[in-house]
């Protein structure tokens, strides 16, 4: 299908253009333009015009951290189920994701990569990019909501048997810098082009440096569940703040980062630093009056974010991509940078080809969202999921 978007303000995950044109051919972008030269042009009947009325037009969100949604995620692991988050993601406006993985047993864990390999290319929403394994080798002393019976001392030879299960399809993975055996672990990763993060780490300052030694460059939802600064030892939070270099995860529903901070990101990290994720549980917009459940253990919706039910530890956020922009926003940002971390960024650190950006040649990912970030329109690889305009 051939579609030419006008009338809109663009976001294309560089800076913000008005009064602009997108012209879509199937699942390409091929050019963007002035709504002068879109009134120049003459489209014939072969091309479908869309009148965004000032919207935002822009890539679709992509999150590269997230657990489950409406009901559905890797926590209760089925093929059927990640197919259905990927539709019901796509009506946020998120059109590629990776399901993130809770440590588990070894059997469990292969089952459920195996069930999301199987998912990938049968999807009617979100493209599914990958697998994202949150551990097992992480730390006990920073477990967050994880089960401690599931984290694992560093073990290549499990790992060799996970990406056997995932058919090379593990895009990035949690791990603790400090944790014995670290280095060899990432240098096998990073030959197989698997992205790694600190996350879920007791790591002193020195064992953040050494991690980025060994290829570590990126950050799991960044002050969350990981070693404090301090001004003796700048633990891991001190060690992403000082160096350039590094990348982090932000979920920025008000909760789990203090909003005046994205002051400091913004003048420490720069928004070309910054990946907006979700970290969302299965129960994320299910307004249901029944138990809730979240890696095998009841949880409870209140202040904004999902608590264990058993000792009121936060387990994890009921964040959507669209209201993190909306935040990110609220916190300062730029349009054009929120969308940055929320669709560029992601593309880029984890090395998704033609995505996170309307340039020319690029995959037709693309969402259309007021002015108050209530969404209008969402197309995934040139297939219109979502049309209220």
């Amino acid at each position: 299908m051939k579609l030419c978007i006008h009338n809109a303000t663009v976001l294309n995950g560089i800076s913000e253009m008005s009064d602009c044109a997108v012209l879509v051919d199937g699942d390409k972008i091929v050019d963007i333009f002035s709504e002068a030269r879109f009134l120049q042009k003459s489209f014939g009947d072969n091309v479908l015009l869309l009148d965004a009325h000032g919207a935002y037009v822009a890539p679709g969100l992509i999150d590269t951290h997230i657990h489950g949604f409406k009901g559905h995620g890797t926590d209760v692991c089925t093929t059927e189920g990640i197919l259905q988050m990927s539709a019901d993601l796509a009506q946020y406006g998120v059109t590629a994701f990776t399901p993130t993985m809770y440590p588990a047993p070894e059997q469990a864990m292969i089952d459920s990569i195996k069930a999301i390999v199987q998912a990938m290319g049968k999807e009617t929403g979100a493209k599914i990019m990958g697998i994202h394994l949150e551990g097992p080798f992480i730390s006990p002393h920073k477990l967050g909501a994880q089960r401690p019976e599931t984290v694992k001392e560093v073990d290549t030879d499990l790992m060799e048997r996970l990406w056997e299960a995932s058919e090379g399809h593990i895009v990035n993975m949690t791990v603790a810098p400090e944790l014995k055996g670290m280095r060899r672990l990432a240098l096998l990763c990073i030959e197989k082009g698997i992205v790694l993060q600190a996350g879920h780490t007791d790591a002193s300052y020195s064992n953040m440096v050494e991690g980025m030694q060994a290829g570590i460059f990126h950050a799991t939802h960044f002050f969350n569940a990981m070693s404090q600064m301090h001004h003796r030892n700048p633990g891991a939070v001190g060690a992403v703040l000082i160096h350039a270099e590094m990348t982090c995860e932000v979920i920025a529903d008000g909760i789990h980062i203090h909003p005046d901070l994205f002051k400091l990101l913004q003048k420490d990290k720069t928004s070309d630093k910054l990946v907006l994720v979700t970290d969302a549980l299965s129960p994320t917009e299910v307004w249901a009056d029944k138990p809730l459940f979240a890696n095998g253990e009841e949880v409870v919706f209140k202040g904004g974010c999902f608590h264990r039910k058993a000792d009121d530890v936060i387990a994890g956020s009921a964040l959507t991509m669209i209201r993190g922009v909306k935040n990110l926003v609220a916190y300062g940002f730029p349009p054009c940078d929120a969308i940055k971390c929320a669709a560029a960024n992601p593309a880029r650190i984890m090395h998704f080809q033609k995505k996170g950006m309307l340039v020319p040649g690029y995959d037709s990912d693309i969402i259309i969202f007021d002015k108050d970030f209530d969404l209008k329109f969402v197309m995934v690889n040139g297939v219109v999921v979502k049309n209220m305009i």
